[in-house]
């Protein structure tokens, strides 16, 4: 059994290519069925992370195939990735 708060502490790895996509910033809850729907990672900041996001990943629950004590491995093309934009 896992906190949602420790998944923050977690970096992300895509076992397709080998990439690390970074540190899980957020999850997306369905309360109705008290089930996780996705993991969110945080984009690069434009200029050193300070000013304003890029964008997020969002990586759907069924792609996260192990969680580790430090890594969690995800199976994805980026392409399918969700991305949400900050306007």
């Amino acid at each position: 059994m896992s906190r949602t708060s420790d998944f923050k502490q977690k970096e992300v790895i895509n076992i397709t290519d080998g990439r690390r996509l970074g540190f899980v910033c957020d999850v997306e809850v369905n309360l109705e069925e008290g089930s996780i729907e996705a993991i969110i990672i945080p984009g690069g900041g434009r200029l050193f992370g300070i000013l304003g996001k890029d964008n997020e990943f969002i990586i759907p629950w069924e792609n996260v195939k192990k969680i580790g004590e430090d890594i969690i491995l995800v199976d994805v093309d980026e392409r399918y990735i969700r991305k949400h934009f900050d306007v």
